[in-house]
Formats: C-alpha cells, sequence, structure tokens
C-alpha cells in the first residue's frame, strides 16, 4: 500500500465519511471529524495556539487514519518553545491488521513535524498506545483526578463508573436509601477540607473576555512555572472564545483589590455518560494565578459551582500548588488517572524532570479540551 500523509482539506471531507462509515460498520467506536477546518482553534495570523488535521491517504483515494495536532507556545524555565499536543492517531489498524503499523508511522510523522510532543490523557498505563510509547523511550508523568461530591445519594445512585456489576449497584443503592453513604461522604469531605477555613476568601465575577488585566496576571503568574503554556489575553480568547466551544463560564478571581486570578468552569447536564451518568457536572477547566494563590481562587471557583446546585466538581490538574489547593478545599485526588506523556526531546527541554514536574501546570485546555465534560 502507498500512504501518504497529507493536511485535511475540504476536498477530502467525502473520504473521511467513507472511512467513519467503514469504521463503524466493522463496530469501531472511533472516526475523524467530518469538516476539514477545526471548529475550536483554527489557525490565524499571530496566534500562539492552534490546531491542524492530518489524513493517512492510501493510493491517492482512501483515508486510512488520521490525527491531530495543536502546537503551542510553552515556557520552559522561562523560554518559548513551540510545544505539541497530538490527538489519534485513528487508523483501520482497529479493524484491518494490513494497517497495524500505520499508527506507528503517523506517530513519527508528528514527531518529525514537531519533535516537543505530548498527550496528556489516556485511561491508564495498560492501554496498547502508552505501552508503546513507553518501549520507544517517552516519558509517562502520572496526574490524579480531583473530584468532590457534594450530593452524594444522587452521586451513588446516578454515577455509572462505580455501578458496573447488578451486586454494586445494590450496595450503592442501599447506603444512598440508608443515609450511611451520604453521611461517609461528607464527613470525608469535611475532614480533608478542613483546612479551607483558614483560607482567604477571594471572590469570583463573571466575565466575557480577557483584557489587559489578564496579561498582567500572566506576566506576573509565569515566572512561577517551570513549564506552562502561554496564557496571556489573545491567546485565552481562542482557547475560550466567547459564545462558542467550549462553552466554559470564565471567571475573574479577586481578593481585597487585587485580581489574582482566573478559573473557566463548566456546568453541564449529562446524560447516559459512560462515568457519570446523568449528574450535573461542574468541571474546573482552567486556571492560572500564581501557586501561592491557588488555593483563594479554587475556593472561588467551588463556591461560584456549589451555588449553582452541581451535584458533583471534578478538575484534572498537575500541578503540586493546585492539587494542595483541591485538597484543602475537601477534594478528593485520586492518582494516576492521567497521564502526560511526553517525547524523549520534550524530556531532554525539560530536564531534569524530577525538578521540573514540581513545576509543571496543566489543565483541560492543554489537551484537547474540556471534551467529555
Amino acid at each position: 500500500m502507498a500512504i501518504q500523509v497529507i493536511s485535511y482539506t475540504d476536498e477530502w471531507v467525502p473520504a473521511v465519511l467513507a472511512f467513519n462509515d467503514r469504521m463503524h460498520a466493522a463496530g469501531a467506536h472511533w472516526g475523524w471529524y467530518g469538516a476539514a477546518k477545526d471548529a475550536w482553534l483554527p489557525q490565524r495570523e499571530g496566534q500562539k495556539t492552534w490546531r491542524e488535521h492530518w489524513l493517512a491517504i492510501e493510493d491517492g483515494e482512501a483515508v486510512r487514519g488520521a490525527y491531530a495536532l495543536k502546537p503551542h507556545e510553552w515556557r520552559i524555565r522561562g523560554v518559548p518553545h513551540c510545544v505539541v499536543d497530538w490527538q489519534g492517531p485513528v487508523t483501520e489498524g482497529l479493524i484491518d491488521r494490513r494497517y497495524n503499523t500505520l499508527g506507528l508511522r503517523l506517530l513519527r510523522e508528528m514527531l518529525r513535524k514537531y519533535p516537543l510532543l505530548y498527550s496528556w490523557g489516556h485511561g491508564g498505563l495498560e492501554q496498547p498506545m502508552l505501552l508503546m510509547l513507553e518501549k520507544l523511550g517517552w516519558l509517562l508523568h502520572r496526574t490524579p483526578f480531583c473530584v468532590r461530591i457534594l450530593k452524594p445519594a444522587r452521586f451513588l445512585r446516578g454515577n455509572r463508573y462505580l455501578r458496573g456489576t447488578p451486586a454494586r449497584r445494590l450496595a450503592l443503592d442501599i447506603a444512598a436509601l440508608s443515609g450511611v453513604g451520604p453521611l461517609a461522604i461528607h464527613a470525608l469531605h469535611a475532614a480533608r477540607g478542613f483546612g479551607a477555613r483558614a483560607a482567604p476568601r477571594a471572590e469570583a465575577t463573571a466575565f466575557d473576555r480577557f483584557e489587559a488585566w489578564a496579561d498582567e496576571v500572566w506576566e506576573r503568574c509565569a515566572q512561577d512555572y517551570a513549564l506552562i503554556a502561554v496564557r496571556d489575553a489573545s491567546t485565552m480568547n481562542a482557547l475560550l472564545p466567547a459564545g462558542a466551544w467550549p462553552p466554559a463560564q470564565k471567571l475573574r478571581v479577586t481578593h481585597e483589590g487585587l485580581t489574582l486570578g482566573w478559573v473557566a468552569v463548566l456546568d453541564t447536564k449529562l446524560k447516559d455518560d459512560e462515568r457519570f451518568g446523568s449528574l450535573r457536572v461542574g468541571s474546573i477547566v482552567d486556571c492560572l494565578a500564581a501557586p501561592a494563590d491557588a488555593t483563594a481562587v479554587i475556593g472561588a471557583a467551588f463556591r461560584f459551582l456549589q451555588a449553582r446546585g452541581v451535584d458533583i466538581v471534578v478538575s484534572n490538574q498537575a500541578h503540586p500548588a493546585w492539587l494542595a489547593a483541591f485538597a484543602t478545599h475537601g477534594f478528593l485526588l485520586l492518582p494516576d488517572r492521567r497521564v502526560f506523556a511526553a517525547s524523549p526531546a520534550l524530556q531532554k527541554a525539560a530536564l531534569p524532570f524530577a525538578e521540573t514536574s514540581r513545576g509543571l501546570h496543566l489543565t483541560n485546555l492543554d489537551g484537547h479540551g474540556p471534551m467529555g465534560l
């Protein structure tokens, strides 16, 4: 087979849709985007982050795979670098053994274009992709999942992740109806969140666009992080455009007249989600402040979501100060729920990584965005 990797343009939309039909007909849940222009981050002049889509074409006509790249200007110990998140690759190797090695070839194509490559996500180290990356010399850095349950009875009866068997469903229903489960969950969060009483009580104010004040926050805070994507006002307006996806509520957080930073949150009523069932999920999908102000900022975001009546609040984080902030407000930190997979070149640029990782700031916006939230 003669495979050529090309940029996804409008003329290839019918071939991509045919690729999706073949994948779905064979029982695969994966496919690719039905539009050539990225709906979230199209490339614009002067923009410091965007998404580009690439296709694997066989014999000049059939799409056999696809992937996306999201270049973003990062600071590694204060020095600018182009660091790139990748999504995919999705190939017909899932349904046809003739294309078993196509995913590896596409990964090498990504590295050829952008050596400082990473992905932040995955479900666990047992996944074939992560095992392959480990064999190729990639760094696999585990990060936790932050969760606080606000309505335990609804959570026990409504979540799907913990209710995978009839026995579990029965046990959780009994725990919810008896009141034992909600009491235990409230006590667990209260014990972890004891320190929140001493935290500064900052205020959260909604806004539509990032302005000059956000540039000031970025310039003030950037030096506090060893490894961070640029979060100036123009970049944040691209990542969180007003009136478009993701539909996040943006909050400016202040204390005694000083802007500490910001958070972006979602309030989503899910239905039959494979993890959360039909719960109303609040999620903190981006945040920036000095590490010393993280506790105050997360407190403001948590109270905002709590006042809206969500059932549960979740977040994906990596920086120790932000993780400590979530713990201070009673969140459970479930270990090893995400993996930051860094290419050998990115790992080298961030050496010594054991030290650099203590200054690594990641949110959902550093990956593919808050997909599924």
